[in-house]
């Protein structure tokens, strides 16, 4: 496409200085409102760079059918090429008041509805180049009353309504090339807008360009003119109705019919400064006839025209007194340069891919005021002897040449020199006296040569050179010194994969150097004592030289790098089992660093310490390293860090991010690494996180991943790049499935019913909680010491332990009168009976339960002095329901009833397991033995001789009934 305001002038700028892609991104998050991204389905948010804070969309090359729906309405500029869209409908963009950039190149396009763009008040720039649009209609531009530049490239477009421009009256470029338009009056609405300035109809069908066939009242204010690449046959201008045209292009017209230039006044074209006639087909006569028609004519352009310049047409060029640009690219000029003899007046010249072996001597010679020339991508072997004498060259393009030497009178004169351009060469060696003269220079490119020594070259000379490019050569050995002279150098790339020793002090003298780019071989001790103001360094590990360890104090070469702020490490090689870390004792005095890249350094995780003298760290990025045994205290010592990249880093859990302080934090990268599950809670806890990119993980898609999901798509604070493109690798039955069009309400159901289950379970153990502790607390109580006894009474009798009393006596305080007036006497002192008493032999200060739960296992048989108030007393009912557990549990006979008063069948139905035993078994009754005391006491001492028999076998109540 046509390009008046460019030209070929193919100049490299400056040294790459390898600033790492995160700190670019680190330098647009800076200024973003944090309001502003969000996670869509088809696009990501783009940070332009002049207008940080505003949202830009890119949908490239997602598959799209339609716009989609989740365009923000706010959006500044919208990028939906390299799509499937066939229509634009009318409610696509409604709302959209504030864009003012829309993309939709490369895709389908055959109809757009009327009133489509009808919201875009604010829109600056339309492009639908490479689409399927026929017509342009009355209405399918209505609406965009600011619009600036219109693309239309390529399309099908054959007719355009008179009145379809009629609402930009702001349109300045409109561009039509490549359609199917064929008369000059179908652009005639465009020439009335009051402020177009460039109109484009490249690769159109017309056979004819001429004034007198548009219907102008008035003159048009259009400037640039292209009408090349049609199959024109007359081009003519008869009339002044391009008043302010600087610039036409008929490159590529007359391919079928020479063309006939009919332009009657010369005067018609006293505006016209740039002419491109490249590759066309016009007689040679009127070529000089167009040519001598030109008064301030001053850059023409005539590429392929190899034809007519064999026949002399340089001198028709060179008698243009206005002439000052020469562009002759893509000619194949040969010998033919001397032609140029007369071409005294140009100051720019480009000879770029002429295959010119060498330039005639003289050829350019008398051009004292050439400023630009531009050889390159030719076959010259040698520096053109004419360039010696052009002490006006500015910049001088040699790149890509077969130039293997230069010599010492090479640029005797062309001391005003301020960019030389010498890569891709094949010189070998300089001179000390090469650039000696060249005491303006500012830029000199040299990569991409076979150097393999400087030869004193930059020890003296070139004071004024900030920019030096000495890459991708040959210097396998570097000496002390060689480049002292550049004092006033402010960016070096010396990256090479043939460096092998960088001696001490070899940067000494570069005081004002700012950005450096060299190789250093493992076993490199090369000192950075003399770059006091250096702030961006790359460092380019090269173990393709040398395998041996590392110098232990090699990072001593690094002490003096107190006001770096960029500091990048790589390595292309391979490690060979030697740790290539970047200790505390490296970084330990940049106090300013700001950003740290590091590239298949570190063979596994970096000390946590690494970065404690770096507060002042923004962005950190590892690549190609093993981070799985990542510790999140290396965070700890950095506050202000911005922006993370952990990609390609092996890294199978998130789990670091909780352990790690980034408070600060708004932009992460994570991809191409092992991630399955997520957990958003992590990210919730990144308060100030704005961009998130996950790419190329290999999820799950189960439930774990849910509350993920739904964060991604609730949450408008941080931007999950690509989120709707993630694919599930595990299980098998989802894999290839999108991770969030996983069904989330499953696992919500499952979570649901478990919270149920779990909120009953609650309220039926908090109901029977309060009914045991109100109700039953004693019972509990008992129970829990009585289990106790039970497992001190298994372990005594497995151990063989005697017990301590024959009998323990369960009795009421009101029945003590006569457990010692008649009991005691007769028991102890007459039978010699060991009786066990609670208020004589329980031990004080223990919890009651526990002395009779002692008393009972630490007797033979439990006696049961059974009186009313005995059935009352709840410290008794304890004792007797304690025994009788015993009873029932050891299956022995050990429980004696002794009933002090006759008691009704009926009153000790409370008692149940009582009333169950009186009922199985006779029992010993006081009041039936008043007769007869001593039979009752015989009958008590025969309960108590009875042994441990079996209570299946033996009378468990022992003595007669109604005795």
């Amino acid at each position: 496409m046509f390009t008046p305001d460019s030209t070929k002038t193919s100049t490299m700028g400056r040294p790459s200085s390898d600033v790492p892609p995160l700190v670019s991104l680190l330098s647009l998050l800076i200024l973003i409102n944090p309001s502003l991204p969000y996670s869509l389905k088809n696009c990501t948010i783009d940070y332009p760079e002049n207008r940080p804070a505003e949202v830009s969309l890119d949908c490239t090359n997602r598959k799209l059918l339609s716009v989609p729906d989740d365009v923000p309405r706010d959006a500044v500029s919208v990028k939906l090429t390299i799509n499937l869209l066939e229509r634009i409908h009318r409610e696509d963009f409604s709302g959209m008041s504030k864009l003012r950039r829309l993309d939709l190149d490369q895709n389908k396009i055959a109809h757009v509805d009327d009133g489509s763009f009808i919201h875009l008040v604010a829109l600056e720039m339309l492009s639908m180049n490479d689409n399927q649009l026929v017509n342009l209609t009355a209405d399918l531009l209505r609406g965009m009353s600011n619009l600036t530049v219109l693309n239309l490239n390529s399309n099908n477009i054959r007719s355009i309504d008179a009145s379809a421009f009629r609402f930009l009256t702001r349109l300045r470029t409109v561009s039509l090339n490549s359609n199917m338009l064929r008369w000059v009056a179908d652009v005639q609405p465009i020439l009335l807008l009051p402020h177009i300035q460039k109109l484009s109809v490249s690769s159109n069908l017309f056979s004819s360009f001429r004034t007198e066939d548009l219907h102008l009242n008035g003159s048009s204010g259009l400037q640039v003119l292209d009408v090349s690449d049609n199959k024109l046959e007359t081009f003519g201008i008869t009339s002044p109705i391009f008043p302010r045209l600087q610039a036409l292009d008929l490159s590529r017209c007359g391919q079928d019919t020479e063309l006939r230039w009919d332009i009657p006044d010369r005067t018609l074209l006293r505006s016209i400064t740039r002419l491109y006639l490249s590759y066309a087909v016009i007689p040679f006569r009127e070529i000089r006839k167009a040519l001598q028609s030109f008064d301030s004519l001053t850059h023409l352009r005539l590429n392929y025209m190899d034809r007519w310049i064999k026949k002399g047409l340089l001198a028709t060029v060179c008698r243009i007194p206005t002439l000052r640009k020469l562009d002759l690219f893509f000619n194949h000029l040969g010998n033919n340069t001397e032609k140029l003899e007369t071409c005294s007046q140009l100051t720019e010249l480009d000879l770029s891919i002429t295959h010119i072996k060498e330039l005639s001597k003289g050829s350019i010679r008398s051009m004292n005021g050439l400023r630009f020339l531009n050889v390159e991508t030719n076959r010259l072997t040698e520096v053109p002897v004419d360039v010696r004498n052009l002490s006006s060259l500015q910049i001088l393009n040699m790149n890509d040449n077969l130039i293997s030497e230069l010599g010492c009178e090479d640029f005797l004169n062309t001391t005003n020199l301020v960019e030389l351009y010498l890569n891709t060469n094949r010189i070998a060696k300089l001179d000390g006296c090469v650039f000696e003269n060249l005491r303006n220079l500012k830029l000199l490119d040299l990569n991409s040569n076979l150097l393999w020594t400087f030869g004193g070259t930059f020890k003296t000379g070139l004071p004024k050179l900030e920019f030096l490019d000495l890459s991708k050569n040959f210097l396998v050995i570097l000496e002390r010194g060689d480049l002292k002279g550049l004092q006033s150098l402010k960016e070096l790339n010396m990256k090479s994969e043939h460096i092998g020793r960088v001696p001490g002090k070899m940067f000494d003298g570069l005081n004002d150097l700012e950005t450096l780019v060299v190789s250093i071989p493992l076993d490199y001790e090369n000192r950075f004592r003399g770059l006091p103001r250096l702030k961006n360094l790359t460092i380019h590990l090269n173990t393709d030289i040398s395998l041996q360890s590392p110098r232990p104090d090699r990072y001593n070469a690094f002490f003096h790098l107190k006001f770096l702020k960029v500091l990048t490490v790589i390595c292309s090689g391979y490690h060979f089992g030697y740790p290539f870390d970047v200790p505390m004792e490296m970084l330990e005095t940049m106090k300013h660093l700001e950003h740290f890249t590091a590239v298949n350094i570190y063979i596994s995780a970096p000390d946590p310490n690494t970065f404690q003298f770096n507060p002042g760290l923004r962005s950190l990025t590892f690549g190609k390293t093993d981070l799985s045994d990542l510790d999140p205290e290396l965070f700890r010592p950095l506050p202000n860090l911005q922006a993370l990249d952990l990609s390609d880093s092996n890294i199978k859990s998130l789990d670091f991010l909780s352990g790690a302080d980034l408070s600060e934090l708004r932009s992460l990268k994570l991809t191409d690494n092992v991630i399955t599950v997520i957990n958003e809670t992590l990210f919730r806890s990144l308060t100030a996180l704005t961009y998130l990119n996950l790419d190329n993980n290999p999820f799950t898609c189960d439930c774990s991943n849910a509350g993920f999901i739904q964060w991604v798509k609730s949450n408008n604070r941080t931007q999950v790049v690509n989120a709707h493109q993630y694919t599930c690798s595990f299980p098998a039955a989802e894999q290839g499935s999108r991770l969030l069009d996983f069904d989330v309400q499953s696992c919500r159901a499952d979570v649901d019913f478990l919270c149920f289950v779990s909120s009953c379970c609650l309220v039926v153990l908090t109901l029977l909680t309060s009914f045991l502790y109100h109700f039953l607390r004693w019972q509990l109580v008992y129970a829990v010491h009585l289990f106790l006894a039970f497992v001190h009474d298994r372990r005594r009798r497995k151990e063989g332990a005697p017990h301590r009393y024959d009998a323990f006596v369960s009795y009421n305080v009101h029945d003590e009168d006569w457990v010692y007036r008649e009991m005691l006497p007769v028991l102890e002192g007459e039978q010699g009976w060991r009786l066990c008493l609670h208020h004589r032999d329980f031990q004080p200060g223990k919890p009651i339960i526990e002395n009779i739960t002692d008393a009972i296992y630490g007797s033979r048989k439990t006696i049961c002095v059974i009186s009313h108030r005995y059935l009352q007393s709840e410290w008794c009912s304890r004792e007797i329901q304690m025994a009788s557990f015993r009873l029932f549990d050891e299956q022995k006979d050990v429980l004696v009833l002794l009933f002090l008063e006759d008691i009704p069948s009926h009153q000790l139905s409370p008692y149940y397991r009582m009333r169950k035993l009186v009922k199985r078994r006779t029992y010993l009754s006081w009041p039936q033995a008043v007769q007869h005391p001593g039979v009752f006491w015989q009958n008590v001492r025969r309960a108590l001789e009875t042994g441990d028999e079996d209570a299946e076998d033996t009378d468990l109540l022992t003595g007669p009934a109604g005795c």
